[in-house]
């Protein structure tokens, strides 16, 4: 038996991912608020081709009209139904029609001059895919997550650094400019929460919206072009978000997006985490139906909680919003702006300042409540002052990130979330499963979270 894996120095660990960390975060960073309303992009043409165009790579393909330049070159899907969609779509968006490929070995030996791929097939082709790419020499923007698997992430980063191109993963809020205000300006640049000491985050998503993708029979794919590419039939292959070989289920289908923030926003890694999850209503299937975690951090300016849900089996608690709470002040973040909040605690100084130079404003405060007779409420804490952020941001949620991968393929800005930097994001979320599996705490080492 293999001894366990030794504990490394903890200042030593964080230093070093700080420092990667903030190479590629920091430079090229835009105006954040000037950002959401001013087109920068440039008209020179990039060649592109679409690499899984289901649900999600329609979805980023709808944010890709928005995007001046791109010319899309071909598209790539096992199934016919899904190809002749895009193949359609991309028809009526340039007037040309893109050649259509079932499969990407053929689609690369025979498609020249692309300069980029978007690659949005299933979790557990997202690794093949994108090394394939990169040793083809394109750029390469990938969806989250980087793979089903923690060898097949760091496979992409080794691609991506011995190739010298591109590559994105679509970790879409490090481009939001909602959120980047938000770190750059209030929690890093005027400390208004104080000291974080606590981060809560969710994604609730109601039964119905959690079933299993129903099919057209008439539309099945043949069993041998399925088993092909790794599917056992048409129900995994419309479901295989569900399968343990395949994904890395609920926590990082969905919850990836989220966890990603807590370590981009507090600059460090977690030194732990403890998850449970259960089958508490999708009996059949492989993957836990809801899963909670805590992440231990040990920050700069001291230790920090943070604890996520990712429930498909209600919408209560209003969907998925990330809360990033300090001594001083809180802040409610989402991709849906009425998800999101800055609240002052009664103790802080006044935040009059910040209102006047226009880094934040001031909401209504709430109707007080009637006075009560309830010794209990002499308890509680007085309701906060509410405060937003100034301007608007109302792009599709993809596209300040895939505008950023296209201006940094045009040499103009570097990537927000190169696959390094999503590697140091996601490799904690790995072993959320393992944990919840066993019911243990697993404190971190470098053999679990390192190259």
């Amino acid at each position: 038996m293999n001894p366990p894996p030794s504990p490394i120095s903890r200042r030593d660990f964080l230093s070093k991912t700080m420092a990667t960390a903030g190479a590629g975060l920091v430079l090229g960073a835009p105006s954040i608020l000037r950002a959401a309303s001013v087109d920068g992009a440039s008209t020179e043409q990039v060649k592109v081709a679409l690499i899984g165009v289901g649900k999600q790579g329609r979805v980023l393909f709808e944010a890709m009209k928005n995007i001046p330049g791109l010319h899309f070159q071909a598209v790539c899907d096992i199934w016919k139904y899904n190809r002749e969609n895009a193949v359609r779509s991309v028809e009526a968006h340039q007037n040309s029609k893109p050649t259509a490929y079932s499969d990407i070995d053929e689609l690369l030996a025979n498609e020249k001059g692309l300069d980029a791929v978007v690659i949005a097939t299933p979790d557990f082709w997202h690794s093949p895919h994108t090394v394939k790419c990169l040793e083809a020499g394109l750029n390469v923007y990938c969806e989250k997550m980087m793979s089903n698997t923690i060898d097949g992430a760091r496979a992409m980063v080794r691609a991506m650094e011995k190739s010298g191109k591109l590559c994105q993963i679509g970790h879409q809020r490090r481009s939001n400019p909602r959120y980047r205000y938000t770190l750059d300006k209030l929690i890093n640049g005027n400390k208004i929460c104080g000291q974080i000491t606590n981060i809560n985050a969710q994604w609730n998503r109601a039964v119905n919206s959690s079933q299993d993708i129903a099919f057209n029979k008439k539309l099945t794919i043949e069993d041998a072009i399925l088993n092909k590419y790794g599917f056992a039939d048409m129900n995994q292959f419309m479901n295989w978000r569900t399968f343990r070989a395949l994904s890395g289920g609920p926590i990082s289908d969905l919850g990836a997006h989220q966890i990603d923030i807590f370590g981009w926003f507090l600059g460090v890694p977690p030194k732990s985490v403890f998850a449970s999850g259960g089958h508490s209503y999708f009996k059949k299937r492989e993957h836990f139906d809801n899963v909670m975690a805590i992440f231990d951090f040990d920050t700069p300016a001291g230790e920090v909680r943070a604890s996520y849900q990712v429930l498909t089996t209600t919408s209560y608690g209003g969907g998925f919003w990330e809360s990033f709470m300090g001594t001083e002040g809180s802040i409610k973040i989402s991709e849906i702006a009425a998800n999101s909040a800055i609240y002052r605690e009664g103790s802080a100084p006044s935040w009059d300042d910040y209102v006047d130079r226009g880094i934040l404003k001031r909401t209504p405060a709430p109707p007080k409540p009637p006075p009560s007779a309830d010794a209990v409420a002499s308890y509680a804490s007085a309701a906060p002052e509410t405060f937003d952020l100034p301007g608007g941001f109302n792009k599709p949620a993809h596209q300040p990130h895939l505008e950023n991968f296209f201006n940094s393929v045009r040499g103009k800005t570097t990537l927000n979330c190169n696959a390094r930097h999503a590697f140091e994001s996601e490799a904690p979320i790995y072993w959320v499963n393992p944990s919840a599996l066993k019911c243990q705490p697993i404190e971190f080492t470098a053999e679990h979270l390192s190259l």
